[in-house]
């Protein structure tokens, strides 16, 4: 009795957790489909150019990028050499978010789905628990970020805030103090409400974001070069590469090329997963080319004219925002118009690390949740577990402690970039950007069920494309200079070593034991994705069409055209 009792409860709750969608605009929810996953109808591709650019320009308007010229100014290459990397950089995220994103364009699924087509239905787990765990360390990074930030702002207002008792536990108060722990909690509180917002509505967020800080930052380099009087003496850095360096200038340039793509190769993977919102092909290109490009190039210069304006008047260069700050408000004693000052410039990054961690982390992880557990997590719920879990992967010993894990976090483009390689032969060169809807979506007669849902061709091109690198990568996180130089220099070619590689076994593999269905495609639209005009590019007949087929001659008729025309159609035209 208490056995069936307990059933019977865990039914309900099962019951209640359950997704619904409306049926009829083909929302169901089973284990490979829910509303979230399915390709988007017209009415909700609602993305225009500005979208784009300020989903790309968050991206770019943070304190990573504002960096990234310390990043080859160190390493020996002058300035211009500094920023030449950064602009060849910002060209390949370009190219390469945009061939990934293709697809989102083209057949309205992101990656989720994307990656069924070439790993399998049961074989995409495999990419997506790689983004999945990605998602969940990156958001508690970006929340400890932000929380420092948020910890400034807070000083700016109450200055005897950074003199807080410290109230944290003897394990903790080695790794960081009271005032920044507060900081991270209000900045994860005050993150939390953006969860709520559907992708669909981020036009206005994004609008608030991109224009408050990109005018605090430059407001911050305008300040800057009136005090100092000019732009100071790290903007004429020149080239300090050592003589008695293992690597010339060309590699260190490799290597800088290698280190910027790869640190948005996260980003690129799931491209498809916002470019599927876009109404045309025009606004994402347009709208993510002008932002990736100029808007990422820009704020690097920006960064740069600042620390080394701010070199002159403090003497001291500060490459991180929240230190240079902090060092405006007590330079400026504490008054109130420092405070002011500090305050609504910290507030702009605040609100772009805010932003950015819910658009690229929590809701891409949400997206990649919920195509592993489909019935029970949609784009919301997976979200708001990839916010929970910020607290279980505990950033503040990530970032304060283990520089190591760090180290190997922002180089995990080494596994990254084969996958994209994949994605690119499987989708351009084996499948001619035809895919088949309808059978990514189910397990039975699908031709993308390959193996007991796995297809093994992808799994050798994966591996293959990553082995070269991983010996580099593992010399480079633990900081070892010594090692075989050969490996290091594969590690400075990884993302388009591992790119290629893949790209052209996968094809290989493909041609020499071509699996069922390449270059196939529905015959009418099961999902009612495709406008008119999609569909008659696409040769596609939409249910329009069918009916209109059926008016034209007897109904017997019609319904056995549209069966003729593939199994993908039977359901809509038994609706009929």
């Amino acid at each position: 009795m208490a056995s069936s009792t307990i059933r019977r409860r865990v039914a309900v709750v099962a019951e209640k957790a359950t997704l619904h969608g409306n049926e009829e605009e083909h929302e169901q929810t089973d284990h490979w489909s829910n509303r979230d996953l399915i390709p988007l109808p017209p009415k909700r591709r609602i993305w225009g150019w500005f979208n784009y650019f300020g989903y790309w320009a968050i991206t770019s308007l943070n304190i990573s990028n504002w960096q990234t010229p310390n990043t080859y100014l160190a390493q020996g290459l002058s300035v211009p050499q500094a920023m030449m990397v950064i602009v060849l950089g910002r060209l390949l995220i370009t190219l390469f978010s945009t061939l990934v994103a293709w697809c989102g364009l083209r057949w309205h699924i992101g990656f989720t789905i994307q990656n069924r087509f070439s790993w399998g239905l049961r074989g995409s787990y495999i990419p997506l628990l790689q983004r999945v765990l990605l998602n969940f360390i990156w958001a508690a990074v970006q929340c400890w970020n932000g929380g420092r930030l948020m910890a400034v702002c807070l000083t700016a207002l109450w200055p005897s805030f950074m003199t807080i008792h410290n109230f944290l536990p003897s394990s903790m108060q080695e790794m960081t103090s009271a005032y920044q722990f507060v900081g991270f909690i209000i900045f994860w509180v005050l993150s939390t409400p953006f969860l709520l917002i559907r992708p669909e509505k981020y036009k206005l967020p994004f609008q608030v974001v991109c224009i408050y800080c990109g005018v605090g930052m430059l407001c911050m380099m305008i300040w800057a070069l009136a005090v100092a009087k000019g732009v100071g003496p790290l903007w004429n850095t020149g080239q300090s590469v050592p003589v008695t360096s293992r690597f010339n200038v060309s590699w260190i340039i490799m290597s800088g090329i290698n280190q910027m793509v790869g640190s948005m190769a996260a980003g690129i993977t799931n491209g498809s997963d916002f470019s599927r919102y876009s109404r045309s092909w025009q606004h994402y290109v347009g709208g993510s080319t002008m932002s990736s490009l100029v808007v990422g190039s820009l704020v690097s210069f920006v960064g740069l004219v600042t620390t080394s304006a701010a070199q002159t008047i403090y003497g001291v260069v500060y490459w991180n925002p929240p230190d240079l700050l902090m060092v405006m408000m007590n330079n400026g004693r504490g008054s109130s118009k420092s405070r002011a000052g500090v305050f609504f410039l910290s507030l702009g990054f605040c609100l772009t690390s805010m932003f950015e961690n819910v658009c690229g982390n929590a809701v891409a992880g949400g997206i990649d949740l919920a195509g592993i557990f489909p019935r029970y997590i949609n784009i919301r719920r997976g979200a708001i577990i990839t916010f929970l879990a910020v607290w279980v992967v505990q950033p503040w010993q990530l970032v304060n402690k283990a520089t190591t894990f760090v180290n190997v976090l922002t180089s995990f483009s080494v596994f990254l970039a084969p996958l994209i390689g994949i994605m690119t032969a499987d989708f351009y060169l084996l499948r001619r950007c035809m895919i088949r809807l309808s059978h990514l979506y189910r397990s039975e007669e699908s031709i993308y069920w390959f193996k007991a849902g796995f297809n093994w061709r992808a799994f050798p091109a994966w591996v293959c494309g990553f082995a070269p690198t991983v010996g580099g990568l593992a010399y480079a996180a633990t900081g070892e200079i010594d090692g075989p130089k050969i490996l290091y220099e594969m590690f400075y070619m990884a993302f388009l070593l591992g790119f290629f590689i893949s790209c052209i076994l996968f094809y290989i593999l493909n041609t020499v034991f071509p699996p069922d269905g390449l270059g196939e495609q529905d015959d009418v639209d099961v999902y009612g994705t495709f406008t008119p005009e999609e569909a008659a590019k696409l040769g596609i007949l939409t249910n329009t069409s069918l009916v209109e087929a059926t008016s034209s001659g007897s109904r017997e008729d019609g319904l056995q055209h549209g069966l003729e025309k593939g199994d993908s159609t039977k359901g809509d035209v038994t609706e009929l």
